[in-house]
């Protein structure tokens, strides 16, 4: 086991620098990610004479046996095999979100493991960069598909998952648990994402409003998508100093829970694959969301259709429970542990990301693929997003909780789900020769 170790650490030439500072690198969704993790047993592959063969197996089992959710791998493969013969689009569809389950906690395992070895920085910027690259990967799919309405759809149904079902559901676990008493936690996190996600909903509500206000002639030429990508890179601009403000100037207020898990069996010190074989395994594990990604995207409509769902609670509702699964999991099972700052780091900290990273990032995109996309959600969704931040601000604000806030916000989610669930309105037409929302459109569907 230890000569294993050993050989991983070596493949990247240098065993310096993995002491516990290197720890700060690590985010909150890392750390839920890990607890679904499984202790490999390598004593068997330990007696393989050859070096390659020994490395090779190593990385076999700590990669694709090393989680509780190994058994969702083959619907990978049964994904692409229906695909190629040309089995019914629902099954391709379904199969593919299954697929994404593991995929997704995958790539939060190996921007980990990568991080022992660049240390708390680098390893940062990398887990907050890759943090949610299901939902970057699926809403670029979507945008060259030239499926906004998708986009929009899928990015709040990732915002709102995160601030109304994983939250809610983790702080009533987390409540019933520990009925006697009330949970506590640092307020200080919690208050600077909350900051940047009412920043961001301020850049969702203005070009809202500019399309109201175009009914008066004085406000006629207003620009709403030069506002949005103007918006768009002030909404990046925060994110970076976001990034900053975690991992250089403040990076105890998020590291100060992590630091008290010296003896936890989620934390390890030292990787389990090498820094080549991560990368190795990362841009694979990437490769395989991009695909299941593009299937997901191409089969949506048909998967509305046969399932009698609207596009919009599909993928508002359906998309982020399952692409999230994996961390949501775990930001439950700490919540029942009583650490409710790993799982609002996991949950506040995953909407923050989106909200100020994945959104803004797709408009930017759009822009220079020459495709017309704002930040203007419809009537209801921005309704909708911006209840659901008030909410979590006013039920966050003293910094304790119990099982009555969290089903609160749970139930919050279950109204929201029920609106989308009843929309039987189709997507906006958008086409690369108007692409542009029509403003009548946006409030009609509203």
């Amino acid at each position: 086991m230890a000569s294993i170790q050993e050989q991983c650490l070596s493949e990247n030439g240098n065993i310096k620098g993995l002491s516990k500072e290197i720890r700060h690198g690590r985010t909150a969704q890392n750390m839920s990610s890990s607890s679904l993790r499984k202790k490999s047993d390598l004593k068997l592959i330990s007696r393989v004479r050859y070096g390659l063969v020994r490395l090779l197996l190593t990385n076999l089992q700590e990669v694709i046996l090393g989680t509780k959710l190994s058994v969702l791998f083959p619907a990978i493969a049964f994904a692409i095999v229906a695909d190629c013969y040309g089995f019914g689009k629902p099954w391709i569809f379904a199969l593919s979100l299954l697929g994404l389950i593991p995929l997704a906690e995958r790539v939060s395992f190996l921007t980990e493991q990568i991080a022992y070895y660049t240390g708390p920085t680098v390893g940062g910027l990398l887990n907050a960069t890759c943090g949610n690259a299901t939902e970057l990967i699926i809403a670029l799919l979507a945008l060259w598909e030239m499926k906004i309405e998708v986009v929009k759809y899928s990015l709040l149904g990732s915002i709102l998952s995160n601030l109304l079902l994983v939250l809610g559901s983790s702080l009533f676990c987390g409540g019933i648990t520990n009925m006697g008493t009330e949970q506590n936690f640092d307020r200080k996190q919690a208050d600077v994402n909350i900051l940047l996600l009412i920043l961001a909903l301020l850049c969702h509500v203005l070009p809202l409003l500019f399309r109201f206000a175009r009914a008066s002639a004085t406000l006629m030429a207003v620009p709403t998508l030069q506002l949005s990508r103007a918006s768009s890179i002030v909404m990046l601009i925060a994110y970076g100093a976001y990034i900053f403000f975690q991992l250089v100037t403040h990076r105890q207020i998020f590291g100060a829970e992590e630091e008290e898990e010296d003896n936890d069996d989620v934390t390890e010190d030292t990787p389990v694959i090498g820094f080549w074989s991560g990368i190795v395994w990362l841009v694979v594990m990437t490769a395989f969301v991009a695909l299941l990604s593009e299937y997901v995207v191409r089969t949506i409509e048909e998967a509305s259709d046969s399932w009698g769902l609207s596009v919009s609670f599909i993928s508002i509702i359906l998309l982020p429970i399952v692409g999230n699964a994996a961390e949501h999991t775990g930001a439950v099972i700490f919540a029942f542990k009583n650490k409710l700052d790993i799982t609002l780091g996991v949950a506040l900290g995953s909407a923050t990301q989106i909200e100020l990273f994945v959104v803004p990032s797709c408009v930017i995109v759009a822009w220079i693929i020459g495709i017309d996309m704002d930040l203007a959600f419809n009537l209801v969704e921005t309704g909708t997003l911006s209840l659901s931040i008030i909410a979590v601000a006013f039920t966050l604000q003293d910094g304790t909780s119990h099982y009555l806030k969290g089903l609160a916000l749970f139930l919050c989610y279950v109204v929201i789900g029920a609106c989308f669930f009843v929309t039987i309105v189709p997507p906006r037409q958008t086409n690369p020769v108007n692409s542009r929302i029509m403003p009548e459109a946006g409030i009609s569907s509203a």
